[in-house]
């Protein structure tokens, strides 16, 4: 449990930019040099921050689409890498059936701030046994591809045995191809293509709940925050060059045998761990810190608990997590600007900034 404080943390703060947000749970930009912020409400909506100001009008209504009680909900925000006229926009949301969706839409050539409802794709579906552990969050990589994180399907202790289960999407985080088609493609350099009894989508397997995943704009190395199922929870950190990794679930809890089984050949197990103690219930992962105006994160791992509203960091000098500050938001993600610098989303309604204290 990292409980000693961060020597930088008195570098640090918090800063509110904006709220009035319904259960937000995700902050990201467009990358097209416009400084706009997009809130994602797990009700159905998106909107839009522009110069300071929350737009009345939203970016994107689907809340007639979409089932979002629990752990369900418009869940995942990504722009395509491509120049800004031409771009697609993706989400992923749990459908009205309970099934998580991957779907593109087209941004109105007329407004920018606007995504035209009607163009809306669906490049993926999958069936979901359970209600909670949807994962649902969505990411381009550095090497233009879509990652796509997708929890075990669900209930408590994996009981379909998905995690562990190539056959099945569920459990692993997907890496495909989605620019310049209308459905997605394969990258020939997936780790199980051309495997047998293997879907050949999956990046990384052996994971719960992918909640929330980033990669380091230095590096290229994916961090995930993987919630875990009583005691523990983990942050991996995966290499470039490390698709195919099993992250270990249902074998083990963080780096704790889950239930008696004790296999550790093959694991790749996490970089940080912290126990569910003290108020703690669910991790959040969040971001290595490359903006330039808050100088004491520079290159921290910047991760929180859900519940207990602690935030940390890790930094790879000395390799360990150090609690950065208390806070009383329930964390429900980060994210970056154009910038790099970065926020934190409470999903009682705000969106705040670090700032240099």
């Amino acid at each position: 449990m990292p409980r000693e404080d961060d020597p930088q943390a008195e570098g640090v703060a918090l800063e509110e930019v904006a709220s009035g947000f319904e259960r937000p749970i995700l902050v990201t930009h467009a990358g097209d040099g416009s400084g706009r912020l997009f809130i994602v409400e797990q009700v159905g909506v998106i909107r839009v921050i522009k110069e300071g100001v929350v737009q009345e009008r939203p970016f994107l209504d689907i809340r007639d689409q979409v089932s979002s009680g629990g752990e369900r909900g418009l869940l995942g925000l990504a722009f395509q890498p491509e120049v800004v006229d031409e771009r697609a926009v993706f989400v992923s949301y749990t459908d009205r059936e309970g099934d998580s969706v991957l779907a593109r839409f087209e941004v109105d050539p007329d407004d920018r701030d606007r995504l035209i409802t009607d163009s809306q794709t669906i490049i993926l579906t999958q069936a979901q046994p359970y209600s909670n552990h949807n994962g649902g969050h969505i990411v381009f990589g550095p090497d233009g591809m879509l990652y796509y994180g997708l929890g075990d399907g669900g209930s408590g202790g994996d009981p379909k045995g998905n995690a562990q289960d190539l056959s099945t999407l569920l459990g692993s985080i997907l890496r495909i191809a989605v620019v310049g088609t209308d459905g997605y493609g394969v990258p020939g350099d997936n780790p199980f293509v051309g495997q047998d009894d293997a879907r050949p989508e999956i990046w990384l397997y052996g994971l719960r709940n992918p909640w929330r995943f980033s990669f380091d704009d230095a590096n290229g190395a994916l961090w995930i925050g993987d919630v875990g199922q009583g005691a523990v929870e983990e942050i991996d950190r995966i290499g470039p060059d490390n698709g195919g990794a099993n992250l270990g679930w249902d074998r083990f809890e963080g780096n704790r045998h889950f239930e008696g089984r004790n296999a550790r050949a093959g694991l790749t197990f996490p970089v940080v761990t912290y126990d569910r103690v003290d108020g703690n219930c669910a991790v959040t992962g969040g971001y290595v810190y490359r903006g330039s105006d808050v100088p004491a994160l520079e290159g921290a791992y910047v991760f929180a608990d859900y519940c207990s509203g602690r935030v940390w960091t890790w930094r790879e000098e000395g390799r360990r997590a150090f609690l950065l500050m208390d806070t009383d938001h329930q964390v429900s993600s980060f994210g970056t600007d154009e910038a790099g610098e970065l926020y934190l989303v409470d999903h009682g309604g705000s969106i705040h900034r670090f700032v240099a204290a």
